[in-house]
């Protein structure tokens, strides 16, 4: 069996700067163990395969090198602009909508190509347990489960060196997917920086997470912090991996969205 197969960079308009995803266009004879291989072998972060739907644009499935997640912020928004630029998926007045185990998820294609995505409902408890890097912890889940901290600086955060084997057992004892930090950024570009460990699910840091970042506006909400940074805000994360992503965040009265660029960096034939 050939497949098409599409590598997006996400969360940046120049290729090699964002987080990379897979994505394998068709597939409904693959199983779910193949699916899995496939993504164990593609050796990213995450992989996703574009399948038709009934409920709406088109249905994606996505995978880490270690297990199924039901929602993924970088793979949604690299997956819609794979569909949209090989046609497998076509806007109407900007709009699409993408199937996945989480549900429906809501996406718009802004003017210069920019795609948001509505993300689900976050669902947030306090965490008992510390982190000697992170201060006011909190449990976000919005699919992927993450532990929110801030850090004490953006310094602070950039010279961070966890230990992986310690984050995966808080993040085992608390049933997580990782580690979200985030500190407030003084470099003119942006509001915040972001850095997400999932060492657990075989992810010892995320270039640029969108769930993570989801996860961090729903904390600032949470923590009645959203005047501190603004409604609207870019966030960069990666710059510790040689990446530089740039993540547009918006806190909106009906939910909270995030948006990026994305660019396609390669393309082929996937033989299984």
């Amino acid at each position: 069996m050939e497949l098409k197969l599409k590598q997006v960079d996400v969360f940046t308009d120049r290729p090699f700067l964002g987080n990379p995803v897979a994505v394998v266009f068709g597939g409904e004879a693959l199983d779910t163990a193949a699916m899995l291989r496939i993504a164990n072998w593609t050796n990213l972060s995450e992989t996703t395969f574009l399948l038709p739907s009934k409920a709406a644009d088109y249905k994606l499935r996505i995978f880490t090198p270690r297990l199924e997640l039901p929602f993924a912020g970088h793979p949604t928004i690299g997956s819609a602009y794979a569909a949209i630029e090989s046609g497998f998926a076509k806007p109407v007045d900007g709009k699409l909508q993408q199937e996945c185990r989480a549900g429906i998820v809501d996406l718009k294609v802004e003017a210069g190509g920019r795609i948001f995505l509505k993300s689900p409902e976050a669902k947030i408890a306090d965490v008992r347990g510390k982190l000697p890097f992170a201060k006011k912890l909190l449990r976000v889940d919005v699919g992927p489960v993450w532990i929110v901290g801030e850090a004490e600086s953006a310094e602070a955060l950039a010279a961070l060196k966890p230990d992986q084997a310690a984050i995966a057992q808080f993040t085992t004892d608390l049933e997580a997917t990782g580690v979200t930090v985030f500190a407030e950024s003084k470099d003119g570009e942006s509001k915040i920086h972001v850095r997400t460990f999932a060492p657990l699910f075989g992810i010892p840091e995320d270039p640029v997470c969108g769930s993570c970042n989801i996860s961090v506006a729903a904390y600032l909400k949470a923590t009645n912090q959203v005047d501190r940074f603004g409604y609207h805000y870019t966030a960069r994360q990666g710059m510790q991996m040689g990446r530089d992503g740039r993540v547009y965040v918006r806190i909106d009265i009906d939910g909270i969205r995030i948006g990026g660029d994305a660019v396609t960096c390669v393309e082929g034939t996937l033989r299984t």
